[in-house]
C-alpha cells in the first residue's frame, strides 16, 4: 500500500475508531457460527454422536437451511431497530447458541443448536458488521468495510489455536461453554461501549455522497428487495455471489479429511490458517482503498480468480508446502470479496433497502453453505478423487465469472444516458 493510501486509512481510523472497532468485534465473534470454526469440532462431534462424514454434514445442512429460511426476515430488522438494541439481541442469542451446543445430547437438539449458531453467528453478526459499515458510510465505504472485515481473518487466524488447545485440555463441550460465558462477560459490554453515541437507527446515519452509489430521488428511487428481484442483473451475479459460500465452506468443513487425502500433515493445515488470515487482511485493506477510488463494479468479476488458482493448486500439488499456497489463495479471494460484495450491492441497488437486499443475498449464501458439507461429505464417503471434485468446482467458478461479466456489462449499457 502506498503512502497516500496509508495516510487515508490512518486519518479515517482516527476519526471513526469506535464505530470501526465495533465492526471488527462483530466480525470476529461471527467466527463462532462460521463453518471453519464448527469444523474444528467435527471429529469430536462425530465421535460423540457416532456420525459419519455425510451424516454430520447432513445435520449441519438442516440446521443451516433452517437459518437461511428466516435470515432474510431477521436481517431486515437492521433497517428498523436501533443498532445498539439489534446488536445486543444478536450477541445474547449467540451466547445462548454456544451454551445449547455444549449441552446437546440428541440429534434433534444438535440441529437446533446448529441453527442458532448459524443464524446468530454466521448470519446476523456478519450482517451487522458489514451492513452496518455500508449504511453508515458513503464516501469511505470501501475502507470502512475493509477495516471491519479484519475481524473475519483475525478470528480465523487466532481462534483455532485457542480452540484446539481448549478441546484437548477441557473437552469440546466445555470449550463451547467458555465461549458462551466470554460473550456475556466481555464481548457484550465491550460492544455496547463502542456503540455509545450510536443509539439511533443505523439508517439515519449518512456521510458525504459517493458518485458510485445509486442516487435517491423522487424520480429514480432506490429499489426495494421486490424491485431488485425483478432485475435480470441480480440473477446473473448470484452464481458469483454464492460460489465461495458453497465451495470454501465445504472444503473448510472437511478440511482435515481432504488434507488426509493430500497427505498434508495437520500442523501444515493449522499453520496455513495463519497464512489464510494474513492474505485476507492484506487483500481486504488494499481493495478497500481501490474501491473508494474506482468503484467495485470494475473489479467484482476478478475477485473469483484467486479461488480458481487455489483449486488448481489443490488438484495438482501434494507437497505440504502447497497447503499454505492453497489456503493463502483462498484467503486472498476471501479478503477481496468480503470488501467488494457489500459495496457492489450498494452501488447497484443503493443503500435505502440494503439491509433487506443484503440479507436476501446472505440467505442464498447460507443455503449454498448448507449444501456444500453434505455433498462433499458424500463424495468423500464414496472415495471420489480430489481431481474430480476440483474439476467440478473450477467449472462452476469459470461459469460464474462469465455470467457476472455479462450482467455487469449489460447493466453499464442500460445505465448510460
Amino acid at each position: 500500500m502506498n503512502k497516500s493510501r496509508q495516510t487515508e486509512y490512518i486519518g479515517f481510523i482516527k476519526e471513526n475508531w469506535k464505530f470501526l472497532s465495533f465492526g471488527i468485534l462483530l466480525a470476529c465473534i461471527s467466527s463462532l457460527g462460521q463453518t471453519w470454526f464448527i469444523g474444528l469440532f467435527t471429529p469430536n462431534i462425530e465421535a460423540s454422536f457416532g456420525l459419519s462424514h455425510s451424516e454430520w454434514g447432513s445435520i449441519y445442512m438442516i440446521g443451516t437451511l433452517l437459518s437461511a429460511a428466516v435470515l432474510t426476515y431477521t436481517g431486515s430488522f437492521l433497517d428498523k431497530l436501533s443498532l445498539r438494541l439489534y446488536s445486543l439481541l444478536v450477541c445474547l442469542l449467540l451466547s445462548a447458541a454456544c451454551a445449547a451446543i455444549a449441552v446437546s445430547f440428541s440429534i434433534w437438539f444438535l440441529i437446533l443448536a446448529i441453527f442458532m449458531l448459524r443464524q446468530t453467528g454466521q448470519g446476523l453478526a456478519t450482517h451487522i458488521a458489514v451492513t452496518g459499515m455500508v449504511k453508515h458510510f458513503q464516501q469511505d465505504r470501501g475502507k470502512a468495510v475493509a477495516i471491519a472485515s479484519i475481524g473475519f481473518p483475525a478470528g480465523r487466524a487466532l481462534l483455532p489455536i485457542f480452540v484446539t488447545g481448549a478441546i484437548v485440555a477441557i473437552g469440546w463441550r466445555e470449550t463451547y461453554l467458555v465461549c458462551s460465558i466470554f460473550l456475556l462477560v466481555i464481548l457484550i459490554p465491550t460492544s455496547l461501549f463502542l456503540l455509545r453515541g450510536y443509539s439511533r437507527s443505523i439508517s439515519s446515519f449518512n456521510s458525504k455522497p459517493n458518485d458510485n452509489v445509486v442516487k435517491t430521488s423522487t424520480v429514480n428511487p432506490q429499489p426495494t428487495l421486490k424491485q431488485t428481484l425483478q432485475k435480470p442483473l441480480i440473477y446473473l451475479i448470484i452464481p458469483a455471489l454464492i460460489a465461495p459460500s458453497f465451495f470454501d465452506t465445504a472444503l473448510s468443513f472437511h478440511l482435515l479429511p481432504v488434507a488426509e487425502l493430500k497427505s498434508w500433515p495437520i500442523k501444515w493445515v493449522a499453520t496455513g490458517y495463519t497464512v489464510y488470515g494474513v492474505a485476507t487482511i492484506a487483500s481486504s485493506i488494499w481493495v478497500g482503498s481501490v474501491i473508494d477510488q474506482y468503484g467495485s463494479k470494475r473489479i467484482f468479476v476478478y475477485s473469483l480468480i484467486p479461488y480458481l488458482l487455489g483449486l488448481m493448486v489443490l488438484s495438482t500439488f501434494s507437497s505440504p508446502f502447497w497447503a499454505w499456497i492453497y489456503l493463502g489463495l483462498f484467503g486472498l479471494g476471501s479478503g477481496l470479496r468480503m470488501t467488494i460484495v457489500p459495496v457492489v450491492l450498494s452501488e447497484f441497488f443503493g443503500t435505502t433497502h440494503i439491509g433487506s437486499i443484503r440479507a436476501f443475498v446472505a440467505t442464498l449464501g447460507v443455503v449454498a453453505s448448507a449444501l456444500g458439507p453434505p455433498i462433499l461429505g458424500f463424495a468423500l464417503d464414496h472415495n471420489t478423487s480430489i481431481t474430480v471434485m476440483t474439476a467440478v468446482a473450477i467449472s462452476y467458478f469459470a461459469l460464474s465469472i462469465t455470467l457476472a461479466f455479462v450482467g455487469i456489462q449489460n447493466n453499464n449499457l442500460d445505465s448510460q444516458p
